[in-house]
């Protein structure tokens, strides 16, 4: 995949910080077949991570159960303006990307 898979952004906003982030990925579970009749491999997103100041703010485990392109968000207490956050994923075929950014 390309090194531009993801847009990141992150707002405090009464000392909670929202992050928001769109990532480009096909998301094939492996079930479903193209014009022709044959199987399009599973390609999909296993684990995404975001990072803070070196702590793990966020691990999730996905499966091809969830959409192409998605869409994260979550909230985490104690960023600060300035703050740099990372952004990674992993799928199903070693293929990875990350992305930084910082909390307004």
């Amino acid at each position: 995949m390309s090194s531009n898979t993801i847009k990141i952004r992150a707002k405090l906003s009464d000392d909670v910080t929202t992050v928001k982030a769109l990532i480009t990925h096909p998301m094939e579970t492996g079930a479903r077949k193209d014009k022709d009749g044959q199987v399009i491999p599973a390609h999909f997103i296993q684990e995404v991570t975001c990072e803070s100041g070196g702590k793990t703010l966020l691990t999730a485990y996905w499966s091809g159960g969830v959409s192409k392109n998605p869409y994260l968000s979550f909230k985490f207490a104690g960023g600060n303006k300035g703050d740099s956050l990372k952004l990674s994923w992993k799928d199903n075929k070693g293929e990875s990307a990350s992305e930084e950014a910082t909390i307004d």
